[in-house]
């Protein structure tokens, strides 16, 4: 925790004086981020460091392994379609980034069976569950790793797909309004894929 303190007041006496002005035009005129990115809490993937992001830059959302639930609007809770919602009709984003990454926790317990237990984690990942079909099907005979990346992959495709059910994102894409993009970034290399028209991943 002490850490965490120290890292503040070095901020607080460096890049928070040295970026004052930008600060305070945020704090006076509000966010209007171009761009939002939908990417998993793991703390080994900071999209803001990732893409040397400035404050007010992009609208960020991470949830366990990135993902977008289909639209299904009811009285119960939807945090990351209230937040989607926010960012498309509120701040009126141009892009929607789903930024996935390798090693991915949430992707392995998928992958492993263990999407059962738990009270909220086995829920939430059986929205990636035909990722997983896709992937065992796309790579059979390969490496259990393999498997695992191509789910991953597979994962940001489908959360690409549902954000293509909520009626207001369908609508601003077809438009021309809102851009989708598929991207994921893998640990081990430091690179950055892409996903391109073709359905297949490549190097930026």
């Amino acid at each position: 925790m002490q850490r965490l303190i120290d890292g503040f007041r070095r901020f607080r006496t460096s890049t928070y004086e040295r970026k004052r002005p930008l600060f305070d035009a945020l704090a006076q005129h509000g966010q209007s981020p171009r761009a939002m990115v939908i990417s998993c809490c793991d703390s080994r993937v900071d999209p803001g460091l990732i893409f040397s992001a400035e404050p007010g830059d992009v609208f960020v959302v991470r949830n366990v392994a990135n993902l977008v639930p289909p639209y299904a609007p009811s009285d119960e809770y939807h945090g990351i379609s209230a937040a989607i919602e926010f960012a498309v009709q509120g701040l009126e984003v141009e892009h929607i980034i789903i930024l996935g990454h390798a090693r991915c926790g949430g992707i392995r317990a998928l992958m492993e069976g263990r999407q059962s237990s738990g009270e909220f984690i086995g829920p939430w990942m059986r929205i990636a569950a035909g990722a997983r079909d896709r992937a065992i099907a796309l790579t059979e005979g390969e490496p259990l790793a393999a498997t695992y990346r191509c789910c991953e992959l597979e994962a940001i495709k489908g959360s690409l797909n549902n954000l293509m059910t909520f009626p207001w994102i369908r609508s601003r894409v077809d438009s021309g309004r809102v851009a989708l993009h598929g991207w994921y970034f893998d640990l081990e290399s430091g690179d950055l894929l892409w996903l391109g028209e073709d359905g297949e991943f490549q190097s930026v």
